[in-house]
């Protein structure tokens, strides 16, 4: 069953000349969120050269800016993950929670930037984040504060995950938009009524915990000698893996349970790595028959994001202990997946978005071009439905923003020691073949405290 929207034509120019103030702004917009604006930035990333990315991002600021006003929050995400990759805790932590501070704000925004989003597209509004991003900057902060010695600092940032009401708590209740009596997802249940056959299909989801998160937030408790609270948390690391089988399909690492049992005397040395690039949105189009009545408005374009993987080179990791011996690193938490997982959350919104405007745009069309027909004869009406049906295609664009350098994947691993001062190299391999290494001279491993070394490499 199509819903039609009918307008009266007496607001139909009314509702055009929105359309058409706007479409040089959509044209400005996508050519600001193009990825092509990014090349240069990723080809530094995938150097590993931090600091030349960072440079590039100030420099074009003040030239032909990569990230536009509207999308400060992907600035402040972006710049504050190479900041961290770079070691610049504190130019981090200010650019994460700068982040934050302008998610919260942005569940406030203006009725004019939603008007507009549904009269063009979402991207005329203020990048909001997303919740995939709204997670793991607190994770990455909390690395930040454990790095600028600074413990409580690094439990208050998981705390905000992990708390009862936190962040994961709130997102596994944000989008229950299910009917009570199947659990079936209510907007899933609209689309399908609409008759859409060849949209990406929506499901339901309830991620609402992070490995990740929890086993850090064990590690700190540990450091801060709360022995209960980190025993709860590494009993939570086991719940992720149970209650999420659609992300952590794969063994609870071994280091997990080796962290919580230390023998006296022994330090322990915990590594965590992370590896490769998160997935990326792109736009996809999909078409669908529609019974308009004039026929170049019967086929609509529906304009899509989609997330892509983006493949990483990196099979193995290997840590390398002077003195002591080597060991491969577990995979802890595959953040990729994590973020298909908090994207679907959402998506039967942004698909039930776009459909209502989309239908609303080509049902303003196809009463215009009819009227024209009426008025002024069928070329009349063509040159309507012609000139309306481009404007649309114009002006409609998925919104792929997002931050572009989260990690893919996280990896953990440990080794017990006598305390002491140790080198240490981190592998990364493809199949067989080292692809990339870490030196780490002079890391302390001291009885008293966290000992928690860090590698990153995003090929």
């Amino acid at each position: 069953m199509i819903y039609m929207v009918y307008i009266k034509y007496e607001k139909l120019k009314t509702i055009l000349k929105y359309i058409k103030i706007s479409l040089l702004t959509s044209l400005l917009i996508s050519c600001a969120t193009s990825a092509s604006m990014y090349r240069e930035l990723d080809f530094a990333v995938g150097q590993a050269d931090f600091g030349t990315a960072l440079e590039i991002i100030v420099n074009r600021q003040n030239t032909r800016p990569i990230y536009s006003e509207r999308n400060a929050i992907m600035l402040f995400l972006d710049k504050g993950l190479l900041e961290h990759y770079a070691g610049n805790w504190a130019a981090s932590s200010n650019d994460l929670q700068n982040a934050e501070h302008m998610i919260e704000e942005a569940y406030t925004r203006s009725i004019s930037e939603n008007f507009f989003s549904y009269i063009l597209n979402d991207n005329v509004k203020e990048y909001p984040g997303e919740d995939f991003e709204n997670i793991y900057l607190n994770v990455f902060n909390a690395l930040n504060y454990y790095n600028r010695g600074n413990i409580e600092g690094a439990l208050v940032e998981i705390r905000k995950l992990s708390m009862s009401n936190g962040k994961l708590d709130m997102l596994a209740r944000r989008y229950e938009y299910t009917d009570p009596s199947t659990g079936e997802n209510l907007n899933s249940r609209t689309i399908r009524e609409t008759g859409i056959s060849q949209m990406p299909e929506t499901r339901s989801t309830n991620f609402s915990n992070s490995a990740l998160a929890r086993f850090l937030g064990a590690l700190f408790y540990q450091a801060a000698g709360n022995t209960d609270s980190a025993r709860i948390e590494f009993a939570q690391v086991e719940r992720a893996f149970n209650t999420n089988r659609n992300i952590y399909n794969f063994p609870v690492p071994k280091a997990v349970m080796q962290a919580q049992n230390v023998p006296d005397k022994l330090a322990r040395l915990n590594i965590i790595s992370f590896a490769g690039l998160s997935p990326i949105k792109e736009e996809q189009i999909f078409v669908q028959a529609l019974p308009f009545q004039h026929p170049i408005l019967q086929i609509a374009a529906f304009k899509l994001p989609v997330l892509t993987r983006r493949q990483s080179q990196i099979t193995r990791i290997e840590a390398v202990v002077e003195g002591a011996g080597r060991f491969d690193l577990e995979l802890l938490e595959n953040m990729g997946a994590v973020i298909q997982e908090t994207f679907i959350l959402r998506y039967s919104n942004i698909l039930l978005k776009t459909y209502i405007r989309t239908i609303l745009k080509y049902a303003v069309a196809d009463i215009a071009a009819m009227e024209a027909v009426r008025r002024q004869g069928e070329f009349a009406g063509l040159m309507t439905a012609i000139a309306a049906r481009t404007a649309m295609d114009i002006s409609e664009a998925a919104d792929i923003r997002m931050s572009r350098y989260l990690p893919d994947r996280a990896y953990i691993g440990g080794i017990n020691l006598d305390p002491g001062t140790y080198s240490v190299i981190i592998n990364y391999y493809n199949g067989n073949r080292i692809i990339a290494r870490e030196f780490h001279e002079n890391v302390n491993v001291s009885r008293n405290g966290l000992n928690l070394l860090q590698s990153v490499n995003l090929i």
